[in-house]
């Protein structure tokens, strides 16, 4: 079963597509942003601290990151997954590297949907109208991009530079069909 990271800054696209290709590969998407905000809706100590942490656009500890997303690869360590949204430290990075050493699993492919600011921005402020989300506003999106420049995107090019054979780069400014169309492409020429 197909292992499938999506990199790109926050509004990109990564979620979307991720969705998609589950769809077509019938392999579960594993998406960071989906479970905090899911877990969000608990009443109890951690959900509070989510809630300060997310509100305000910064990005969750590694430690409790690493402990949801290693709980879920556990258990679906056979149907294969796709990650959306992890890791997006070097710390994380590290972790996912050493989890997939020692239950003998390996990624198969890494997409990056790379797209400028101005475009994202206005993606993203369309999304929280439409899918009324509160962490989607102005403020949140420039301190989820300075994040996404400052952390993950040292994560992308740690990928980009020691796994060339697996990393594919995707033109985030194209139509949601046109960018599935690309990445079905490089996954039927595997």
């Amino acid at each position: 079963m197909s292992k499938i990271i999506f990199f790109g800054p926050p509004g990109a696209g990564k979620g979307t597509q991720a969705k998609i290709i589950s769809d077509f590969l019938k392999v579960p998407h594993l998406s960071t942003g989906d479970i905090l905000r899911k877990k969000l809706s608990d009443k109890d100590e951690l959900a509070n601290e989510l809630k300060n942490i997310m509100s305000s656009g910064n990005l969750v500890s590694d430690d409790i990151l690493n402990s949801i997303v290693s709980t879920r690869l556990k258990s679906e360590e056979n149907n294969g997954f796709i990650l959306d949204g992890y890791p997006r430290t070097l710390e994380q990075s590290n972790f996912l590297n050493d989890f997939l050493l020692n239950t003998s699993n390996s990624i198969e492919f890494i997409f990056n949907i790379q797209i400028n600011f101005e475009i994202l921005k206005s993606r993203i402020l369309k999304r929280s109208t439409e899918e009324n989300r509160e962490d989607d506003n102005v403020d949140v999106i420039e301190t989820r991009y300075n994040e996404y420049l400052n952390s993950t995107e040292k994560v992308t090019n740690f990928y980009r530079v020691n796994y060339t054979n697996i990393f594919h780069e995707i033109d985030g400014s194209l139509q949601i069909q046109e960018i599935t169309e690309k990445i079905k492409q490089i996954l039927k020429k595997s």
